[in-house]
């Protein structure tokens, strides 16, 4: 029980590098038409980049949903701030 402090910092730090990674892969998803081969690539880039990670920083599949739940909070948050972007410049012209 005394490793829990030390395995909690490459948990938090991965689930925040899944979120932050798919803020842009969600604007970018948010922006191409849906089922398109750039849309799937859009949703699924980040997967083997955050799976190499968690394998070497040794993480147990239990993480794996709270990595998932980040990055799927990225995609919706890009996403989302693409649209209002997009909406935003609409109302100016």
């Amino acid at each position: 029980m005394n490793d829990m402090p030390y395995y909690i910092l490459p948990v938090a730090s991965l689930t925040v590098f899944s979120f932050i990674c798919n803020l842009p892969l969600g604007r970018w998803r948010s922006k191409v038409k849906k089922y398109t081969p750039k849309w799937f690539l859009a949703v699924h880039l980040s997967i083997p980049l955050i799976i190499f990670l968690r394998i070497k920083l040794g993480l147990s599949a239990w993480d794996i949903p709270l990595n998932l739940a980040a990055a799927v909070a990225g995609q919706l948050v890009g996403g989302y701030a693409g649209g209002w972007e997009e909406r935003s410049r609409d109302k100016n012209t």
